[in-house]
This record gives C-alpha cells, sequence and structure tokens, in this order.
C-alpha cells in the first residue's frame, strides 16, 4: 500500500512540474506574441501565421521522434543527415518517373529513413554503442551517401514534376498538406504514448532501465523501436523538406537536428530521460516558430537572432531545473514532517 501511495504521489508530482512547464510556456509565448505584434502589426494576420505554422510543421514531426528518442535517455544527431538522404533518394526517383503518385513518393522517403533509423537502432539497442557516438557516426555515414548517389549535384525545381512539389503546397480538407501530416502524426503519436502498452514501456524504459528490464520489458526492444520511428519520420520530413523548397541538396538540412532538440527542451521533455509530453513539444516547436518569424519581423540582425534563441533555450532549461528542484525540495520536507 505504502508504495502505491509513494507511486502515486512520484506521477501526480511529474504532472504538476509538466503542467507547470506547459502553462509558463504558453504564457511565455503569448507575451511575445504581444510584443511583436506592437513592434510589426503583420505579424499575427492570417497570412503570416499561416505561413509560419506551416514552416513549423516540418520541424514538430520531427520532434515527435526525438522525444521517444531522448525519454529512452537516448539523442539522434544524424535526424538532419536522414532526411537529406532521404530527400535526396525521392528527388531522383520523381525526377526519373515523373508520373510517380506523390504517396508512392512519400512512402518511398520513409522507407528510406525507416532503413536508416533500423540501422542506428541496431547498433545501439544490440551493440551496446552510446548514441552520441552511433548517431554521429552514422550521420557522416548518410551525409556521405547523400552526395554519392547524387554525384554532388543538386536536384533544382525544374528536374522535379509539379505533382511532387505539389505535396507542400496542395490541400487536404481545406488544411495545407504539411499541417495536415503534422495534426495526423500528433494525434497518432498522442494516442500511442498516453493509451498504449507499448508507449507506457517507453516511459519505464527511460525511467529506470535496471527496474523496466526486470519486469520483463525487452529494453533493446524497445530502443530498436524508437530509432527507427525517428528515422521514418525523418524521412518523411525529407520528401516534405524537398518538395516544400523544390530543391535537394547534399548539405540539405545540415544541423537541423540541434533545432530539433531545442524544441524538445523547450517543451519540458526531460534531457536525461523518463519525461516529455506531445502538449510539450507543441508548445516548443511553436515558440521557435515564433522566433524564427517574429525576429526578423522586428528588424533584428541575422547576427543576433541566433544568439537570442540560445539565451531563451537557456532560459527555459534553467527554470525547468528551478522548478524540478522547488518542487522536490517542498515533497521532501513533507515527508519529515
Amino acid at each position: 500500500m505504502l508504495v502505491a501511495e509513494i507511486i502515486l504521489e512520484k506521477k501526480s508530482r511529474i504532472l504538476g512540474i509538466a503542467k507547470f512547464r506547459e502553462l509558463g510556456l504558453l504564457g511565455f509565448i503569448i507575451i511575445l506574441a504581444v510584443f511583436v505584434q506592437l513592434r510589426n502589426p503583420s505579424f499575427l494576420t492570417m497570412e503570416n501565421l499561416n505561413d509560419m505554422i506551416k514552416n513549423t510543421a516540418i520541424l514538430s514531426i520531427l520532434a515527435v521522434g526525438m522525444m521517444l528518442v531522448i525519454i529512452t535517455r537516448g539523442i539522434d544527431l544524424s535526424i538532419g543527415a536522414t532526411l537529406a538522404l532521404a530527400g535526396m533518394i525521392s528527388a531522383l526517383t520523381v525526377s526519373s518517373n515523373p508520373h510517380m503518385s506523390p504517396v508512392t513518393t512519400i512512402l518511398l522517403g520513409t522507407a528510406v529513413g525507416v532503413a536508416c533509423g533500423g540501422v542506428i537502432g541496431f547498433l545501439i539497442s544490440k551493440t551496446a554503442i552510446l548514441p552520441i557516438i552511433a548517431t554521429l557516426g552514422m550521420m557522416n555515414v548518410f551525409r556521405g551517401l547523400t552526395f554519392m548517389v547524387s554525384n554532388g549535384r543538386w536536384v533544382s525545381a525544374n528536374q522535379m514534376p509539379a505533382s511532387f512539389k505539389a505535396i507542400a503546397t496542395g490541400k487536404i480538407l481545406g488544411i495545407n498538406t504539411l499541417i495536415f501530416i503534422a495534426i495526423v502524426i500528433y494525434v497518432v503519436f498522442f494516442y500511442f504514448i498516453n493509451y498504449t502498452r507499448t508507449g507506457r514501456q517507453i516511459y519505464a524504459v527511460g525511467s529506470n532501465p535496471d527496474s523496466a528490464k526486470i519486469s520483463g520489458i525487452d529494453n533493446e526492444k524497445i530502443l530498436w523501436m524508437v530509432y527507427t520511428i525517428m528515422g521514418a519520420l525523418a524521412g518523411l520530413a525529407g520528401v516534405l523538406w524537398v518538395s516544400k523548397f523544390a530543391s535537394a541538396q547534399g548539405d540539405t538540412a545540415m544541423g537541423y537536428e540541434m533545432n530539433v532538440i531545442a524544441a524538445c527542451v523547450l517543451g519540458g521533455v526531460n534531457i536525461a530521460g523518463g519525461s516529455g509530453k506531445i502538449s510539450g513539444i507543441i508548445l516548443g516547436s511553436l515558440l521557435l516558430g515564433i522566433l524564427n518569424n517574429a525576429l526578423p519581423l522586428i528588424n533584428v540582425s541575422p547576427f543576433w537572432q541566433q544568439a537570442i534563441q540560445g539565451v531563451i533555450i537557456l532560459i527555459a532549461v534553467i527554470i525547468n531545473a528551478l522548478v524540478k528542484r522547488s518542487v522536490e525540495r517542498n515533497n521532501l520536507m513533507r515527508r519529515k514532517i
């Protein structure tokens, strides 16, 4: 009975911290939006908001996979390279087969991502290589493969059929395709991690790998799965990226993994593993999207934009750490009393 009470108390504490983070982040987003609107009235126009959400869609899709990886105490530095490889292979394929269905192209890019993520998952789960080492090494492998399959050349807009470029500009049920796909992914994964046994096992592996293993959870299977999912989402993002920008290059999305990790951190995903929520990474992705959109609108120098984003990320991390420490201190005092 005492053990059950402790578990319930711990769960309640974690939910309380997460709720505080999300409310604080939402409040900061509202304050930032009002400030930017006062400086530039065009910020909150429907046209600008639509563009901002479209530009954030790919980031938010990748953040879902990265959240799962981080929850299991991992990291994936290869997603930018996976995105580039999947996008390049898809672009080369449609340029040679102009009548290929957009759905087939999306499935092709996703399959490339699954293969990349599966290899990384195998290295981490079966050979016990540290995630940062495995993904850093494979990042260079995938980036090199991208240059090899393209012979160092670009695939430009005039080499892509209109049907492929329409993936990013088209609409489904009146919603831009990029936004629609992002919504579907968030709904699916919200259900997956909150209402399925496997979703709960992911959190268990991240919270305490040894206890998870003793309780019968196959840690290796879970790790392999989350990196494969990350790869699949990166492959999908590669097709959407190339369609959106109508260009496939060897250095596509170079360093983009840092933006994805930042979105997760801003959204309250614990970098030490074990906790993270879909609603949090939505807000984290939205905040980065607002910063990328708003800073140029208020005439902030490009040299300062990355610095400002870095400072905001650091502030978010520090606030999260202070809040967590304060809650833990209060709970400790309550137990002593």
